[in-house]
């Protein structure tokens, strides 16, 4: 049973393995993977941000911020899958909504 993230993010990222998304991963060029990665999290940010100027619909807002979650994700478990992490996204998570319910309205932004 998929219950949390930690869960979910490992089965994305077997899918996205089985796939052949992660071969170009090996020891050498970790980091620049990582970093391309990031950039396709970019990507999809970039496609929400044009879905919702072009008025395209909320489906596909929707869509495309379901695959920003799908690339986090699938870079998080691949990440502890490499051992370049050993946190738990989910209670990572959990403590960030912790700590951002404890801060002041606003705290600092002003604008």
């Amino acid at each position: 049973m998929l219950n949390d993230l930690d869960d979910v993010s490992f089965t994305l990222n077997a899918n996205a393995r089985a796939k052949g998304f992660w071969d170009a991963n090996t020891e050498e060029n970790r980091i620049i993977f990582y970093l391309k990665q990031l950039a396709m999290v970019h990507s999809e940010v970039s496609e929400v941000l044009e879905a919702i100027r072009k008025e395209k619909g909320d489906d596909l807002v929707v869509e495309e911020l379901a695959d920003i979650m799908i690339r986090v994700m699938d870079l998080y478990a691949g990440m502890a899958t490499d051992g370049y992490t050993k946190h738990s996204l989910q209670k990572s998570l959990q403590d960030k909504v912790t700590k951002n319910t404890e801060r002041p309205r606003m705290h600092g932004v002003l604008a």
